[in-house]
């Protein structure tokens, strides 16, 4: 393709409310539930493409919901024009939009709807000039009428069915929807919940949790926040976007890349395990043969500078006295037998961190000079465990170097392994540091 343009679909979408069973008349979740769904009916006059269609409730809920609802939108709703005195919910987009709606709403009605609330007929109670419709509850008795869960009336009309009270009918009647940009569970049962929505997860793009903890922080169904991916399968477009900085992705074109480490450090700027190193030693920088990573600014330090250290033995007194200065004095640094009985220990073992904390004193260079501080550890993983008698030593990358543009410093991420005596990996992770871009030692040398 030459020159083709990127972009996301976006088409009409069904979305749905589900109530859990514990969620009765009367509780926080039942209010929760009964405003979220009057809110997606008026925002806009139900002009959305997030907006409620389909409410799925209990069958022992499904009066008390449609009574619930009816009431709030008979005490809130003024429908008029949008700079009226006093009006809460506006026109439609247009007059044609107008017959849009009236045309499906009558289709589900066709379809065996019940008007509980507003509906067609109602359109002469306004003004003719305008293009309103009101507020608009529709009944079925039966939940798996075709109509439901493929006609979408694109204004404030919403279709109330029944379930059994199990999650697995109810996701089986979301589904129905054929995707969805988003659905809304409210219940404050964990179980329900986990199972509505592991069930209806691949048919919708986003899931928003409702219950009494979230009731009055939360953004609400119908509001996509840029941080969440917003688009939905099938019948929504198949389309994504926002989601952070993964939007930009979407209009970015990616590439696998093989070759080998020395290439892979070459091409990405960040040094891979294998690459070629500028390495020192202890002994080399002790006798001025070699110079300290940590003694580099980011004007000379380059990706592949690396520090390896001389061994250190672990000692039980290193381990008995961590175990006791720390507090942590878990069975497998303290009690023999018990560590022997472990599959993963031979018998007493150093703590992972101790180690860790041993390696920053076996690579640093500890006069004032370019490395400002260390800001944190990354992907840290502990693989051969390290007994008394053992020995570690570390070897440190210059992994990847990023300077700040508004900053007399920059970041340096250090690849960190540890070895034992018998050269196995003992644990790996990422070193974060700040580092000036001059010193004063670069320019006199």
């Amino acid at each position: 393709q030459n020159g083709g343009v990127r972009f996301t679909a976006e088409a009409d979408s069904l979305n749905a409310a589900i109530l859990g069973p514990d969620a009765v008349e009367g509780n926080d979740e039942f209010e929760a539930f009964i405003k979220a769904v009057f809110v997606e009916m008026t925002a806009k006059a139900g002009q959305k493409c997030t907006a409620i269609r389909r409410v799925i409730v209990p069958e022992a809920l499904k009066e008390p919901v449609i009574t619930a609802l009816s009431h709030r939108l008979n005490d809130k709703v003024v429908v008029g024009a949008s700079d009226a005195q006093g009006t809460t919910m506006g026109a439609l987009s247009s007059k044609d939009q107008q017959r849009d709606v009236a045309d499906a709403t009558q289709k589900l009605i066709d379809a065996g709807g019940k008007v509980r609330l507003g509906g067609p007929e109602k359109i002469s109670d306004y003004d003719n000039a305008g293009s309103f419709f009101p507020p608009t509850i529709l009944e079925f008795d039966d939940a798996d009428t075709d109509a439901v869960h493929s006609v979408e009336a694109f204004g404030p009309v919403t279709s109330v069915i029944s379930y059994d009270g199990t999650a697995g009918e109810a996701t089986r009647l979301a589904a129905r929807g054929a995707g969805s940009l988003v659905a809304t569970v409210c219940s404050n049962d964990p179980a329900f919940v986990t199972d509505a929505t592991l069930g209806i997860a691949s048919h919708h793009g986003r899931l928003h949790v409702l219950n009494r903890q979230t009731a009055k922080t939360s953004t609400g169904h119908g509001s996509p926040m840029p941080h969440l991916v917003h688009g939905g399968p099938g019948r929504a477009g198949g389309g994504e976007e926002l989601g952070g900085v993964r939007a930009v992705k979407h209009y970015m074109q990616r590439t696998a890349l093989q070759g080998s480490p020395d290439m892979m450090t070459a091409i990405t700027g960040v040094w891979h395990q294998g690459a070629a190193a500028n390495t020192v030693t202890r002994q080399q920088v002790d006798d001025g043969s070699g110079e300290h990573p940590f003694r580099k600014s980011l004007e000379t330090l380059r990706i592949g500078d690396q520090f390896a250290s001389e061994l250190r033995t672990v000692t039980l007194k290193d381990i008995l006295d961590f175990a006791e200065e720390t507090g942590d004095k878990f069975y497998a640094h303290t009690d023999e037998e018990a560590a022997m009985a472990n599959p993963f220990f031979p018998r007493r073992v150093a703590h992972g961190y101790l180690l860790v904390a041993w390696a920053a004193g076996l690579f640093v260079d500890a006069a004032p000079g370019p490395v400002l501080a260390n800001y944190g550890l990354e992907n840290l993983s502990f693989i051969t465990p390290v007994t008394y008698d053992d020995s570690i030593r570390v070897t440190l990358t210059a992994k990847q170097i990023t300077p700040r543009v508004t900053d007399e410093y920059g970041e340096v991420r250090w690849d960190a392994i540890l070895h034992n005596q018998d050269d196995e990996i003992v644990a790996t992770y990422d070193v974060l540091t700040l580092v000036t871009k001059t010193w004063p030692q670069d320019t006199e040398s």
